[in-house]
């Protein structure tokens, strides 16, 4: 197993990343510091106990997150859930990094790439807010219970909430992993006939009723696996560092 400076993991995300470019929720990058060199990642969406835990028994001595620990608007403080998190983190001398807008948007290893290519499609525009939605041809998922089943079947067989709209043959699907409901609006004037995120608000249910634009929701955590194992094997390859992605069943 190669061991690779801590130091130059982080300089190489950061720069394949793009993360200057980001207004973001959080701090992207290292968030608790460990040993001064990277040989064995753990990679995983979310930084839970439950995840932190796995990664210890798996021998990591690097944690790599879409969802990291701090978040704006927090209080600060590390008491409850996150001073046990980050105790945990301490008492077995682990990195923590995370990466959260830079990694939804990235081309290649990002969230909607690789969900877009768990679904079967692919990208040739962005729209929203930070250019993070990715938008694309229908082409075999050109009806709304074709694309459906191909959202159940990225999703690992979790069965999507869909609101089919006006049942239009669908030329053009737009997607945004995560809690992006938000960003249906945009797809809309983009020129979508579907959306597919994680979530789903009261709102997009009436929109997708009224524009007729689909809206299908996937689940947070289900629609946002695919990126961070992505970027693991990206290291893995790029440092000869070893990888593992830890899953965490979540419902959300």
């Amino acid at each position: 197993m190669a061991k690779v400076a801590r130091e130059d993991v982080e300089q190489h995300l950061w720069q394949a990343l793009d993360c200057g470019r980001f207004k973001d929720y959080g701090p992207n990058g290292l968030q608790v510091e460990g040993p001064r060199t990277v040989g064995q990642v753990a990679s995983g969406v979310t930084a839970s106990r439950a995840f932190i835990e796995a990664a210890v028994q798996a021998g990591a001595d690097t944690l790599l997150v879409h969802h990291g620990l701090f978040w704006r608007g927090q209080d600060g403080r590390l008491t409850g859930w996150l001073a046990a998190r980050v105790r945990l983190l301490m008492q077995h001398n682990l990195n923590l990094l995370a990466y959260h807008l830079p990694l939804d948007a990235h081309p290649e290893w990002g969230n909607n790439a690789a969900w877009g290519r768990a679904m079967g499609l692919m990208a040739d525009g962005r729209f929203g807010e930070q250019d993070l939605g990715f938008m694309g041809p229908a082409a075999a998922l050109a009806d709304v219970a074709r694309l459906a089943a191909a959202v159940q079947q990225a999703a690992q067989g979790r069965t999507p909430t869909v609101v089919a709209g006006d049942g239009r043959p669908l030329a053009r699907i737009a997607w945004c992993t995560g809690g992006a409901q938000g960003f249906f609006e945009a797809a809309i004037a983009a020129g979508a006939d579907a959306y597919v995120t994680g979530e789903i608000s009261e709102p997009q249910a009436h929109l997708a009723r009224e524009t007729g634009v689909a809206f299908i929701a996937a689940g947070h955590h289900a629609s946002e696996r695919y990126g961070v194992q992505a970027l693991g094997a990206h290291l893995a390859a790029h440092f000869g560092v070893a990888h593992a992605f830890i899953e965490v069943e979540n419902p959300a």
